[in-house]
């Protein structure tokens, strides 16, 4: 009896993991307006929600199964950060500040196929340069190592991109 209870809590804690990993990255394929796989997770997603759940309702007289349902939703909430931090989906906008070495951060990013768009600004302390960039997520952490091989007090901050159209942008690799 100890065994079929502890099997079927988890059961379900593998479900929900499944099913709460799977909405996470649902949810950044909505924000990135990737239609057709968020429809195609969460149609799977709700498929797996619908047998956990059942399985929950059929035996409240188990705590155990409860547990197991509310601990495989909290797993799979990380789970889902993981994978979808691993998968990487969609673009950035980069913006690179330099207060002295611009012109060689915009010429190294071009020479590594990158695109970069180059203005002079002013900043607190005075003139600096704007180095500007859309990237895939995927290639964050390679630009921005670019970026501290040639000056490593340079600025960067990086946003989401809902949508890139036309220009010049590093898309595989």
């Amino acid at each position: 009896m100890f065994w079929t209870t502890l099997g079927n809590a988890l059961f379900i804690f593998a479900l929900r993991l499944a099913a709460a990993a799977m909405s996470t990255v649902r949810m950044v394929m909505v924000v990135r307006g990737m239609r057709k796989w968020a429809a195609v997770t969460g149609f799977v997603e709700m498929t797996i929600w619908v047998v956990a759940v059942s399985k929950v309702l059929t035996s409240l007289d188990s705590i155990w199964n409860v547990v197991g349902f509310s601990s495989g939703f909290a797993a799979g909430v990380v789970v889902g950060m993981w994978i979808e931090d691993r998968l990487a989906l969609g673009y950035v906008d980069m913006d690179i500040v330099s207060m002295t070495k611009g012109e060689e951060i915009a010429a190294r990013l071009r020479k590594a196929g990158y695109g970069a768009t180059r203005l002079q600004a002013e900043g607190q302390s005075g003139p600096v340069c704007l180095i500007h960039s859309v990237t895939s997520r995927k290639h964050v952490a390679e630009v921005i190592r670019l970026v501290n091989e040639v000056d490593a007090t340079a600025f960067v901050t990086v946003e989401d991109a809902r949508r890139v159209l036309r220009g010049h942008h590093r898309l595989g690799k």
